[in-house]
Formats: C-alpha cells, structure tokens, sequence
C-alpha cells in the first residue's frame, strides 16, 4: 500500500521509504539541455517546488553521489540514455530553501539571517582545507560560523561559500535556491520591504551575476520580484512563469498523473470530484491540478479545503482588505463563475498592488487564486481573461471576504441571515440585516442610495449561496427585478426582491409595501416559472440610512 507523501519533500526519503511518487525527472534533462544560467521559475506555494529542487540536488550534487546512486532507477531521466546520467554526481552544489523566514522586524529578521547562513556554513566545514582554499576565504567563512560578520558579509556570504565550493572541488558549483521571495513577502507585510530588497539584492547578485565560479542556477519562488527591485544588471535571468510554456508540466500534477494515481489508488470513480475541487489551473496553456490537495484527497479519502490552509491567505486577505469598488466588483463576477480581464505584468513591484487593477490580478495569478483561460499578446503585455480555478480556491474567497465584510459579526450570524431570507423568515431576516447596517455599514454609504444596498445584498448572497444562482436588473415579467435568487435544486424556494429608499423613516413602511406590490404587478416570477420553480419568496425592503423594514409574501 502506497503511502502520501504529505509534507516530504525531501527526494531521497520518498523514493527509499515507499511514498507514492510522481515522476517529474524530465525536468533534468530539460536543464541538461538548456543554456542553463540562471532560471526563475514562479508557482503557487505547495505545488511541489522545493521536492524537484531536492530532486536536482540528489541528481547533480557530488557529495551525493553514493547514495543518489539508485535513486533513479525505472525513472524518466534514466529512460532519457546514458549522456544525462552521465551527469549525476558530479557537480558541487548549494543548496539554499528560504521559505520558513518569518520575522516581524527589519532586526529580527537580520539575526535570522545570521542564524541561518551559520547552519548552511557549518554543512561544509570540509572547505575550511588550507590546501585547497585560501586562507582568507577560510578566516571569512569563520566569521559567518561564529556570528562575528556584519551585515555586509552576510549579504556577501553566498558569493562566499561558492567561491570557496570552486576552489575545493575544482568544478564549477551549480546553485538552488528554493522559496527565494520569502523573506521578500515577509518585509513587505510587516513594513521593512526596502531594507529587504537592497540585502537580496546583494545576496543574490553576488553570486548570479557575472560569476565564473557559477555552473547554473534555479531558483523558485511564487512571485517575481521587478528586475530593477532585486535582479538588477542580471542579463543571463531567464523567467519562467505560470504563463509560459517552459517546465510548464514540472510543477502541480497533469490530468494524466492524476487519473494514473486514481488507478493505483484505487479511487477512479473520484476523478470527476477531484477535478472540480482542484483542477482547473493553467500553467503556459498546460492543465495543471493543485498537486498538495489531490495527495491529501487521495489520503483523506474525501475533498475539502487542504491547499488553503496550509498556511494562511495573508497576500489574499491583505489584497482584498483594500480593493476599490471596481475590484469588489469584479470579485462578486469571479465568485459568480464569471471572469474578469487584465493584463498581467510578469514582475511584481508591490508598491503597485493597491494602485492599479492589473497588478492586483497578476499578484492572484502568480499566488494561485486566478487562473488565466485565454491570452493575447498586446503591447503592454499578455492580456487575459481570469477565473477563480476551482472550488477548493472559490472557499478561500469566500471566507477571506466573509472575514472582512463580518468585521465585529460572526461569519456564522452571516449564513443564519441568509437561511432565514431563503426560508421566507422576514422577522429574523429584517432583524439580522439591520443589526449588520448598524455595525459594519458607515452613514455615508448608506445615505440615500439604492445601488449601495442593492450592491450589498447582491454581495452577500453571491459570496455564499453556493447552491443558488444570484442574479440582478434582469428583465422578467413586465419589467427588471433588482435582485432575485434562482435555485438549482427546483424543490427548493426561491427569492426575488425590490428594493426602494425611503427620504425619512415615516415613509419606509409605504415603501416597502410598494417594492412589494412592484413584484406582483410586473409579474417578476415569470423567470422563476420558466424555471420549474413552483415556491417563490417575495420580499419588499424599503431603506433610509441604517434602518430598513422588510416586507414578504408568497
């Protein structure tokens, strides 16, 4: 019996203990047959980034070579002939993963650093051979051991170790450098993102750029970060994103693994489950499923929401806490089955994100909460048209956005309002919407305007009615309803209101009854009746400022 390999990501372990394995040792001969500099590869977290670098360290690294030795054995690169497998074991290498750096201070974050070089220095105390490495290398590398460097050592220490690789091996080294934007995220959330980006920048560069001790470097991570922030004068960078075709397969499973995996696993009659909860991802025109969600599918036994909380939506959370009112528009469309258009920018400069659509939506590309299902090259870029991917992503919208728009209510309080509105409840409808006005919505917003509180509740309802379809200003009958709920289940009842607002709080009961009589005498039913939907609830809610009485019949 097949084990999961949930949360290895170390190559050798999984092929020596019986972890079900996907093989993506192409990927190999792929490097092997490119130009080989430096490459950037950006995908999603927990799509299988930091096991193909552990991949490429066991296939290539020299200190490796006795126990890579049969690692590989039956897989693709083997298949591949005898001049790719000429290659393993015979390269120094570093390799670096940054994607557990986590501190709340521009300081902290500095000892990290510190901490964390000193345990990757200390891996190679064999390069401290006078013999083979000159002296003063040797005197810096112990300055990074015992925790004596400065800032600018550490900003240099990776040049340093390379440097130092090349002379005891005699080879050049070949550098992986896992989660790259990690720390780059982390600043950015926490306010110190430019005192980041000018010590990457010289970590980075001093190793990448124009460095004859260099064989070829990978690096992952989920963002790429603008050249001119941190890549800056890196002629050789060669960018390979969600949209292009390169690698496309590498990373996340193909519909071909995911239906060998159902047939080894014994789950084929799942397929269809699986591929509406984690299908739907497009990497360079490639169908790529979320590869952490279908390997805890097929461990659990069941779907749900594993990939979104692996660890927080911090990006998506800040992201959404701060859209204008075009982006809560086009993300009431998404969340409908809709798809907005944008022209996604390859690079990230963050300072960006709150300013302009576009870079909002590359950000949610790049991060895995969109998808692109069409492209056209356009001057300023590709210009594609965007969808949430799947259910298990449609989740994490919702509870991010239920999260902010509940402020001081319970998300909880939001489904029993929405249960009492679709089980014709009036009372308790009326009384859970007011007591939402009066805590989340301000005076401005709610003063006199009917498309604020029609945009409200067709927020509301959209985001959670998940069996139901939303709809609004749609011609049915003899005229347009403002909003109406059409279930997809036809047993079940309907919802249609009108909505009306009120100069002063003496006029709000005539309101409502007339937003009533509106839906009877334009026969807004019609369209519920076209749909085999006998049970229809009709509500009349007439408003001024915060307060609002609600009206029903049947």
């Amino acid at each position: 019996m097949w084990k999961m390999p949930i949360g290895i990501d170390d190559f050798e372990k999984i092929r020596t203990k019986d972890f079900y394995f996907v093989d993506k040792t192409d990927f190999i001969r792929q490097l092997i047959d490119s130009s080989r500099e430096v490459t950037l590869i950006t995908r999603p977290r927990r799509f299988g980034k930091t096991l193909t670098m552990s991949m490429l360290e066991c296939f290539f690294s020299i200190e490796k070579e006795t126990q890579s030795r049969h690692l590989f054995d039956g897989l693709s690169i083997e298949r591949a002939g005898a001049a790719y497998m000429a290659q393993r074991g015979q390269y120094p290498v570093l390799f670096l993963s940054l994607k557990d750096f986590s501190c709340r201070s521009w300081p902290d974050m500095l000892e990290m650093w510190a901490e964390y070089l000193q345990s990757c220095f200390l891996q190679h105390t064999q390069l401290r051979n006078q013999e083979k490495v000159q002296p003063e290398l040797i005197e810096n590398f112990q300055d990074i051991v015992t925790k004596k460097a400065n800032k600018a050592a550490l900003a240099n220490a990776l040049a340093l170790l390379v440097r130092m690789m090349r002379q005891y091996y005699g080879r050049k080294v070949i550098v992986l450098i896992d989660e790259y934007d990690a720390p780059i995220q982390q600043a950015w959330e926490c306010g110190f993102y430019d005192k980041m980006i000018a010590f990457m920048r010289q970590f980075l560069g001093s190793v990448l750029k124009g460095n004859d001790n260099l064989d070829f470097a990978v690096l992952t991570g989920v963002l790429h970060v603008a050249k001119e922030s941190i890549f800056s004068g890196l002629n050789n960078l060669k960018v390979c994103s969600v949209l292009d075709e390169n690698y496309a397969d590498v990373f996340g499973f193909t519909a071909a693994d995911v239906a060998r995996m159902a047939v080894d696993l014994q789950h084929e009659g799942e397929l269809p489950e699986i591929q509406d909860w984690y299908d739907g991802y497009r990497f360079g025109g490639q169908k790529i499923y979320n590869p952490w969600s279908v390997i805890n599918f097929f461990d659990q036994g069941r779907s749900g929401d594993y990939w979104i909380n692996t660890s927080g939506n911090s990006i998506l959370h800040q992201l959404l806490s701060s859209r204008s009112p075009q982006q809560e528009k086009d993300l009431y469309a998404l969340l409908k089955g809709q798809s907005v258009s944008a022209v996604i920018r390859e690079s990230l400069v963050y300072e960006d994100l709150k300013k302009y659509k576009d870079a909002l939506c590359s950000m949610l590309v790049t991060t895995g909460y969109l998808t692109v299902i069409e492209k056209k090259q356009m001057p300023g870029g590709p210009y594609c048209r965007l969808q949430i991917p799947n259910k298990e992503i449609r989740d994490a919208y919702q509870f991010e956005v239920l999260q902010h728009m509940s402020d001081t209510l319970a998300v909880s309080d939001l489904y029993a309002m929405l249960e009492a509105l679709l089980g014709g409840d009036a009372e308790i409808f009326s009384d859970d919407l007011q007591r939402y006005l009066a805590q989340f919505v301000s005076a401005y917003d709610a003063a006199n305007k009917e498309s604020f509180y029609h945009g409200l509740l067709l927020g509301l309802t959209a985001l959670v009615l998940n069996d139901y379809t939303v709809e609004s200003n749609r011609e049915s009958g003899y005229g347009r309803f403002d909003l109406a709920i059409f279930p997809k289940e036809t047993d079940r009842a309907g919802v249609i209101m009108e909505f009306k607002v009120a100069a002063n709080e003496g006029e709000m009961e005539e309101k409502a009854k007339e937003a009533l009589q509106q839906i009877e005498d334009r026969e807004y039913v019609t369209e519920f009746q076209k749909r085999g939907v006998k049970e229809v609830w009709k509500y009349g809610i007439a408003f001024c400022g915060k307060k609002i009485v609600v009206h029903r019949s049947s």
